[in-house]
């Protein structure tokens, strides 16, 4: 579903900046208006100062798994991903690996759940086959691979898109701390504690609720997130489970890809189930963390809309962009459209200042703080 209405941006080199800024108007407006027009002049002039905040700042996504032939695809690693991000100056992915992938499945509503249990071992070598792809990935289609903060101000000085390899669900961990520690050799630096498959770690939004909130297991995973320089996620996980994490933690928490529980930006929704309540919010915000918000909005300005519904909570160096992009659902399906929900930022309201900690900032200071 094409949510947004508008055509892609062409990619251009090295980033969409240094193209002439009125073509890129026009063509990111969907034709606003005659050549001339006080309607093509604004967008022209939004599409600028978007450019000048992605030029100035490191805009970063903090929850994909790279679009229609991303990770999750059974698609070979391709240059979409790095040609995207370009066209729409898009700095940085957190690209996830989902490990518990091979048996979830769609309820009667739509919604993604765990249909059978995994047998012992198989979440793992799936995931050892999701870092292999990652790795091809970054040897031969375009996007380097950020392992701290200096890799990222260096991708992004020469205009080189980055990702910073995430997982989504520790469901491969199976009990064995090491396993975590392998991940960090293998360059991942952003791992999500839960998803849709009961693991040992603790509840969560979407299932049963078994373990009361976080486990034992959980805190030490949390201890050694924070010892080994992992951005430590808490999507996915209920609100008991977040308030317990934060009593571990000792850096800032993300939770990369949610809403406000009731969004009237979103509107009725199936994913109610995993939107958040504002208390839930405030404890991440909390931490020094951050609450990214998805694209799961009727268009651009809704999505907006939705930054500022969860600004209005927890302040504007608390919310974060995590798209949850993975197929042709959401209003940013293609990220050439970045540059154009930034704009759209500006023409809503935001400072460029504000629009560059939302698009980026605010991560960037959280994986500062964790990675180094």
């Amino acid at each position: 579903m094409d949510c947004c209405g508008h055509g892609h941006v062409g990619a251009p080199q090295p980033w969409v900046w240094g193209t002439p800024v009125v073509s890129v108007g026009a063509m990111l407006a969907g034709e606003p208006g005659p050549r001339g027009s006080t309607e093509a002049a604004q967008t022209a002039e939004t599409t600028t100062a978007a450019l000048a905040v992605l030029r100035n700042s490191i805009s970063i996504d903090v929850h994909s798994h790279g679009g229609k032939t991303g990770i999750i695809s059974k698609a070979p690693p391709s240059t979409d991903l790095a040609d995207a991000m370009r066209a729409g100056s898009l700095a940085v992915a957190c690209l996830a690996d989902v490990p518990d992938w091979p048996v979830l499945g769609r309820s009667a509503e739509g919604a993604l759940a765990a249909i059978r249990a995994p047998e012992p071992g198989a979440l793992y070598r799936y995931h050892l086959d999701r870092l292999a792809w990652m790795d091809a990935l970054v040897a031969d289609h375009g996007v380097r691979r950020a392992l701290n903060a200096a890799d990222l101000d260096a991708a992004h000085k020469v205009g080189e898109p980055a990702i910073i390899a995430d997982v989504e669900g520790l469901d491969f961990l199976e009990r064995k701390l090491e396993r975590l520690e392998e991940a960090h050799r293998r360059g991942i630096r952003h791992v999500q504690l839960v998803h849709y498959t009961p693991n040992d770690i603790g509840d969560f939004q979407t299932g049963a609720i078994t373990h009361q909130g976080l486990t034992e297991f959980g805190a030490e995973v949390i201890r050694a997130c924070d010892r080994l320089g992992f951005v430590c996620d808490v999507a996915h996980a209920t609100e008991d489970m977040a308030k317990q994490a934060v009593k571990v933690a000792t850096k800032p928490l993300l939770l990369s890809h949610t809403a406000v529980l009731g969004s009237r930006a979103m509107g009725p929704t199936p994913l109610t189930g995993r939107q958040i309540s504002p208390d839930h919010a405030r404890v991440i915000a909390e931490t020094g963390g951050s609450v990214g918000i998805w694209h799961f909005f009727p268009g651009i300005d809704r999505y907006v809309d939705g930054f500022k519904e969860m600004a209005e909570l927890v302040g504007i160096d608390h919310v974060s962009i995590g798209t949850d992009q993975f197929d042709a659902r959401g209003c940013v399906e293609d990220y050439a459209r970045w540059v154009q929900l930034v704009a759209t930022m500006l023409r809503g309201g935001f400072t460029p200042e504000e629009a560059g900690k939302i698009a980026g900032g605010n991560y960037l200071r959280i994986f500062r703080a964790v990675v180094g």
